[in-house]
């Protein structure tokens, strides 16, 4: 069974900034007419027979309580009369018995002062409880079409209510999807989030270090995974932000592969994409270095395009900018050192603009350069402008979402060369990523995933450093 002895509160600086969150929620939904909405956490999930999988809190949830056990939802009225609770939580009961096998529970009356709601009750009681907090309010915000479980729940909250009609008790007459708000609070990320995820960036490049120093031809992919799992662990994160990428040689151009057993050859790449969660944030970062310590000349050349394309991502990506501004940058770099390369045949395109106009980069590079990064590695929020004033291009596409101070984002461009016909031999099965985390401010952005090194230089110098000490 999971254990939950790991008992998490929050300094009383950081349940004010749970309060203030779930404030901004309650007066967006006062100015939209009032009503109820609904925020419950994630379920626990069967591994095996009796078993669970590690428990991990639903980020919208978190995001509005800083509450971390299973079998909980908040409930925010907007609507609320005066002298009514507008913030309540449904948790787990206390029970002696349970805990001695699972571990801490706050129960009502120790959740409600310890995550600062304005009441509580057990979890048992919501069925009850549900329908006279919707009696007679306007509408319902909940994440419409999340999860069967929750349409489930909330149909029979309503039935509760509309069963009460012949008593005049109304029903409320309109339900709107909550999450839009919550992503758009998400995406600017305030102070108390920013410390987190700086730290959790340093965390993840501990890890990266170590797994650079502990490399060498021979090496098990799974053995460099188990460096990253302990450094996480070591230095306080509760676990990976996702599953742990540790590809040796041609292995590398599998952009999901998962740390396996294969065995880093002399001449092989190592690319890894791990980064470690800490109290509910993601970072991400990879890394692609010699096994050996050494880059052969073709990996570095194409090493260095890879890091020139990044560079270029970093310069465009700051407030004022679009998010796809990164993304085009890279996209130009990497597109010529193809061309320069012979990877792609120079003779076939009259520019640049041809090879990104006709997608020729596509089967070296086919992903995008970034991704919102936060309490999910991929975290909430559109890309696009859906504004009222957004206005769709000539193929009905909306505008790019302008970036502003506090988004934070990867920049992670990317080449992977596989055998292929016209290809030169000597870049076959090279896969390369780059990846950082960055914090978009008034001028720029702030890296902050820098501690492990990047520059191909710096990387050699590291890894000969601890395969001679």
């Amino acid at each position: 069974m999971n254990s939950h002895l790991d008992i998490k509160t929050e300094p009383v600086a950081a349940l004010d900034v749970y309060r203030q969150r779930r404030e901004r929620v309650l007066a967006a939904l006062r100015a939209a007419g009032g009503g109820v909405a609904i925020v419950p956490t994630a379920p626990e999930v069967l591994r095996n027979r009796d078993a669970d999988y590690p428990y991990r809190h639903d980020s919208y949830f978190y995001y509005l309580t800083g509450f971390t056990e299973p079998e909980a939802t908040l409930v925010l009225d907007a609507s609320a009369a005066s002298g009514e609770p507008a913030s309540v939580l449904f948790c787990r009961a206390k029970n002696v018995e349970r805990e001695t096998w699972e571990g801490f529970r706050f129960g009502p009356d120790a959740a409600r002062d310890a995550f600062g709601v304005d009441a509580a009750f057990t979890v048992d009681e919501i069925d009850t409880q549900l329908p006279r907090i919707l009696a007679g309010k306007p509408a319902l915000h909940y994440a419409l079409g999340s999860s069967p479980a929750l349409d489930e729940n909330v149909r029979r909250w309503l039935d509760s209510v509309r069963a009460l009609g012949r008593s005049g008790v109304v029903a409320p007459s309109a339900a709107h999807d909550l999450l839009p708000l919550l992503d758009d609070m998400r995406l600017i990320k305030d102070a108390h989030e920013l410390d987190i995820m700086r730290r959790a960036g340093k965390i993840s490049a501990q890890a990266h270090r170590r797994a650079m120093s502990a490399c060498h031809p021979g090496v098990h992919e799974y053995e460099l995974e188990a460096e990253l799992l302990y450094t996480f662990r070591k230095h306080g994160a509760q676990a990976p932000a996702y599953g742990s990428i540790v590809a040796a040689g041609a292995n590398a151009c599998v952009l999901h592969y998962p740390a396996g057993n294969a065995v880093a050859a002399e001449g092989d790449l190592i690319l890894i994409d791990a980064a470690c969660e800490l109290d509910g944030y993601a970072s991400d970062i990879t890394r692609t270095f010699p096994a050996s310590g050494r880059f052969t000349p073709p990996q570095r050349e194409l090493y260095d395009i890879v890091l020139a394309a990044q560079q270029a991502a970093i310069d465009a990506t700051r407030a004022g900018a679009t998010f796809d501004a990164p993304h085009q940058a890279a996209l130009r770099v990497l597109s010529q050192g193809l061309l320069d390369t012979g990877i792609l045949d120079a003779q076939k395109f009259a520019s640049v603009d041809d090879v990104i106009s006709q997608r020729a980069y596509s089967p070296f590079y086919m992903h995008r350069t970034g991704h919102w990064l936060g309490m999910d590695v991929h975290d909430c929020g559109d890309y696009r402008d859906r504004g009222p004033d957004a206005q769709p291009d000539e193929q009905g596409a909306l505008p790019w979402r302008t970036l502003k101070p506090g988004m934070t984002l990867t920049i992670e461009p990317g080449l992977y060369i596989r055998p292929a016909p016209g290809v030169p031999e000597q870049y076959w099965n090279i896969g390369i990523r780059i990846e950082d985390d960055a914090i978009v401010t008034e001028t720029g952005c702030e890296l902050i995933t820098r501690d492990v090194p990047v520059e191909a230089d710096a990387i050699e110098a590291l890894m000969q450093h601890a395969q001679h000490a």
